[in-house]
């Protein structure tokens, strides 16, 4: 079975985070947690496959809401205010947010290093100033952990969640 961790997430200034993920380039990124870095040897370019269960905003320490669209506009017809459909946010999409896989690589230097894919960065609107709760469930294709869930040390406290300064992504 897996191990579940915290994390923060490490980047770049927002402005950079928006031209790296324009450029597809490396923005932000987290550490694994010790105990699986020697356990499995880590090296760059390996694969870390897991789910993401959660996001929490350093602005806020909460957990963010998971991305979604509040409205849509109707394709066929010249948009004005008359053409904009409003919706009531999908709770069952909200409940099944806790299971997002992922599949992401560790960076070409260290395979200590997580690389978020940009996509992931402006799905989430992650910057440095955000905390992931991850469950991470093979390392290069390994099983982690058969047969148990174990909790890493590293382990982003809920008191500390809450930062004393933050900047807001930059779409």
């Amino acid at each position: 079975m897996p191990e579940k961790c915290r994390v923060v997430v490490c980047g770049f200034d927002p402005m950079l985070v928006k031209a790296y993920v324009a450029a597809n380039a490396r923005a932000c990124w987290w550490h694994v947690p010790d105990e699986l870095y020697n356990e499995f040897n880590m090296k760059p370019g390996m694969k870390v496959k897991g789910r993401l269960v959660k996001v929490y905003s350093g602005k806020t320490g909460e957990e963010q809401p998971p991305p979604s669209e509040p409205f849509e506009f109707q394709s066929d017809v010249e948009a004005d205010e008359s053409d904009v459909v409003f919706r009531e946010p999908d709770t069952n999409t909200q409940a099944a947010v806790p299971s997002e896989p992922f599949e992401w690589e560790c960076s070409k230097e260290s395979g200590l290093v997580v690389v978020l894919p940009s996509e992931v960065i402006k799905r989430h609107k992650l910057t440095e100033f955000h905390f992931l709760e991850l469950i991470i469930d093979r390392i290069d294709g390994i099983e982690v952990y058969p047969g148990q869930m174990k909790i890493s040390k590293k382990w982003w406290p809920d008191d500390k969640l809450k930062l004393s300064y933050t900047l807001d992504y930059i779409g």
